[in-house]
C-alpha cells in the first residue's frame, strides 16, 4: 500500500514538470486527493448509524434493504450490555455481515418458503445472512483517502467512522491541518518502516485509530460505502486529471473474472453458486458466430427495489433467460391467487399483486416480478469518469462491459464494479495510460 503513496509522494519531490511532460500524470492533484483527505471529510452531513440487529425479520430486513446503499444492510449482533459504552474491537466484533437483495430473494425461492411465505418472511435475519466479519471496518476519521481505498480494495465494504462533536463541521481544508498534526505524531512509527515518506504503516494506522477512537467513542458512527467514496472521487475529477480521461481498458478496469448463467438453464441456478464482487451473474446466449451476448442479469441492484416474492417464484421456476425478460406473461392466475392469498380459505385476489415491501406487510401489491431486459453497458473505451458517473447515476454496483461495431450484438468481454475501479485510481502512476479524449468529449460521453 504504501509504496503507492512513495511512487506519488517521489513524483512531487522529483522535477513535476518532468515527471508530467513523461507520463502525463498530475501528482499534485493526486496527492491532495489521495494524501491530504480524510474520512472524516466525507462524513459531514451523514446520517448515525442505526443498527440493524439479526433478530429482526426478513420483513423488517427487505425495507431497510430498499432504503440502503449498494442494495444491503449491515447486521449486527445485539449488544449484551446496552448501556456499556463499547470499544472499537467489542462493536467489530458484533458485526456479523451484510445481507443483501439477492440473499433473500434466494432464501425466499426455497421450496419450504414458497409452499408458505407467510412464514418464511418472518424468518429471523440471523438464519439467511452470510456471516463475513471483514465487509466492514472500523475506522478513526483521520484515516487518509488513500488508506480507505486500499480496504476497500481488499474487499472491504463498508467503513464505520466514529462521529464527534469535534469533528462535526469541520471542512476539507481543515483536513490537511488534520492531517499534518495526525503525521507528526506518528513520525517515530514511520521511521521504523525506514520510509522518509511521512506516511504510517498499517499496523500504526490501526494503532492510531484504536487510540484516537478511545477519547471520541461515544457509541455514535455514521456508515460510508463505496458509493460514497465514488461519490466523492468524482466530485475531484479535475484534481485527479488526466485519469479519469483514460479508458478502462488502458487502466485495466475490466474484470474478466465475471460470473455467468446460459439463458436456457434454470434461473435457480444463482441460489446454487455465489458470485462474489460484484454481486451479480450475467445472463448470456451464444451468438451464430460462438460469441457471447448478454441478455440481461440477476443482480443485487436488479433485485434491490423489485417484488421480492414474485422474483423468488421466478427464480425458483423459470430459465435464466425468462427471468431477465420479465414473468408477466409466464404466471399463471393460479400461482397468483395462491400467492397473494393469505387467508383461509382461499379467496379470489386481482393479478396485481405481490410483495410491497413499502406496505405494512407482505401481500397484495403494486405488481408481479417483470426483468429488465436491458443491463447497464458499457464500452471498452469508455473512460473512467463516464463509468463511474454511469454507475451512480443508476444507483448501480457494475457495469457489463460489451465491444462489437453494431450495438445490437453486446458481445460481453467483462464487467466494472466499485473495486475495479478504487484499484485503478490507486494504481501506480507509472502504468497509467492517460486517454487522449479532450474534456468536451468526455462530458459528451457522461451525457449520452
Amino acid at each position: 500500500m504504501f509504496l503507492k503513496e512513495k511512487s506519488i509522494l517521489d513524483g512531487i519531490n522529483q522535477n513535476p514538470v518532468e515527471v508530467s511532460r513523461e507520463t502525463n500524470i498530475n501528482f499534485e492533484g493526486m496527492a491532495s486527493v489521495f494524501l491530504y483527505h480524510v474520512v472524516g471529510d466525507l462524513t459531514v452531513g451523514k446520517p448515525e448509524l442505526e443498527e440493524f440487529t439479526e433478530t429482526e425479520t426478513l420483513e423488517s430486513a427487505v425495507r431497510a434493504i430498499r432504503e440502503s446503499t449498494e442494495c444491503g444492510i449491515p447486521v449486527w449482533k445485539r449488544r449484551t450490555h446496552p448501556g456499556m459504552v463499547e470499544n472499537n474491537e467489542m462493536r467489530q466484533q458484533r458485526f456479523v455481515g451484510i445481507l443483501t437483495s439477492l440473499d433473500v430473494v434466494s432464501f425466499l425461492a426455497k421450496s419450504q418458503c414458497l409452499d408458505d411465505h407467510v412464514k418464511a418472511i418472518k424468518t429471523l435475519v440471523s438464519d439467511v445472512v452470510v456471516p463475513n466479519n471483514g465487509l466492514l471496518k472500523i475506522v478513526d476519521p483521520g484515516t487518509r483517502l488513500i488508506d480507505a481505498l486500499e480496504m476497500m480494495k481488499q474487499g472491504v465494504r463498508r467503513l464505520l467512522v466514529p462521529k464527534s462533536a469535534v469533528w462535526k463541521g469541520m471542512s476539507k481544508r481543515f483536513s490537511i491541518i488534520y492531517h499534518g498534526k495526525w503525521l507528526k505524531n506518528m513520525e517515530g512509527s514511520c521511521n521504523n518502516l525506514g520510509l522518509n515518506t511521512g506516511c504510517p504503516s498499517p499496523s500504526s494506522l490501526s494503532s492510531s485509530a484504536s487510540s484516537t477512537s478511545a477519547y471520541m467513542c461515544n457509541n455514535r458512527f455514521c456508515c460510508l460505502s463505496r458509493e460514497d467514496i465514488i461519490r466523492f472521487l468524482l466530485g475531484c475529477l479535475g484534481a485527479l486529471a488526466p485519469l479519469p480521461l483514460a479508458s478502462i481498458s488502458s487502466l485495466g478496469a475490466i474484470n474478466q473474472n465475471y460470473c455467468s448463467i446460459d439463458a436456457s438453464l434454470p434461473a435457480s441456478e444463482a441460489m446454487q453458486k455465489h458470485p462474489g464482487d460484484p454481486s451479480a451473474f450475467a445472463i448470456m446466449e451464444s451468438t451464430p458466430e460462438g460469441h457471447h451476448r448478454i441478455l440481461g442479469e440477476i443482480s443485487v441492484s436488479k433485485l434491490w427495489k423489485c417484488d421480492y416474492l414474485a422474483a423468488a417464484w421466478a427464480l425458483a421456476n423459470l430459465s435464466a433467460g425468462q427471468f431477465v425478460m420479465g414473468i408477466e406473461d409466464n404466471v399463471s392466475s393460479r400461482w397468483l391467487n395462491d400467492i397473494c392469498d393469505t387467508s383461509k380459505p382461499r379467496k379470489h385476489v386481482s393479478t396485481n399483486c405481490g410483495f410491497n415491501p413499502s406496505g405494512p406487510s407482505f401481500g397484495v401489491g403494486r405488481s408481479t416480478y417483470r426483468g429488465r431486459s436491458a443491463p447497464l453497458t458499457c464500452k471498452t473505451t469508455s473512460s473512467l469518469a463516464a463509468v463511474m458517473a454511469q454507475i451512480l447515476s443508476h444507483r448501480a454496483t457494475h457495469v457489463w462491459v460489451t465491444e462489437g461495431e453494431d450495438d445490437d450484438v453486446d458481445v460481453l468481454v467483462g464487467v466494472v464494479g466499485y473495486t475495479d475501479i478504487l484499484a485503478a485510481v490507486i494504481k501506480q502512476p507509472t502504468s497509467m495510460v492517460p486517454g487522449s479524449r479532450s474534456n468536451t468529449e468526455l462530458r459528451s460521453e457522461m451525457h449520452h
